[in-house]
């Protein structure tokens, strides 16, 4: 991992997990891609990243995030998480996510999340429900 790659990787895991959607957004290409792999629409361009973020802490506001392996090249990491919380319908989350991202120029061109999505379901069942 280069030292550039490295620091966008800290930087961005650190937006994250201060729940700041527009640190976050401000890490990313203007034309940046933003793709929660678990039946969301793939999020295009920072305002719509912005809400997606947004959207996606708001459903467990005490998200945190354990890192559990990463891999990087110059211009990628791929990074695999457990993540853990309560949602904001009062249900324990322990799901495990993969993230792969495309680095171009200093931000993230593309970030690809891939979630547990029976895991996930089962933490978010009860907010649905209530719907």
């Amino acid at each position: 991992m280069t030292a550039a790659t490295r620091d966008l990787f800290e930087r961005y895991h650190a937006a994250w997990e201060a729940r700041d959607p527009d640190r976050i957004v401000e890490l990313h290409t203007a034309d940046s891609v933003f793709h929660l792999h678990s039946g969301q629409t793939p999020a295009r361009g920072r305002a719509a990243i912005r809400e997606a973020a947004a959207g996606t802490l708001a459903l467990v506001p005490d998200l945190t995030w354990e890192l559990v392996a990463l891999r990087a090249g110059e211009d990628f990491w791929v990074a695999q998480w457990k993540l853990t919380g309560t949602s904001a319908a009062g249900a324990a989350v322990d799901v495990d996510l993969a993230d792969f991202v495309l680095v171009e120029n200093g931000a993230v061109k593309e970030k690809h999340s891939y979630v547990d999505g029976v895991a996930m379901q089962a933490a978010l069942a009860p907010a649905e429900a209530g719907s």
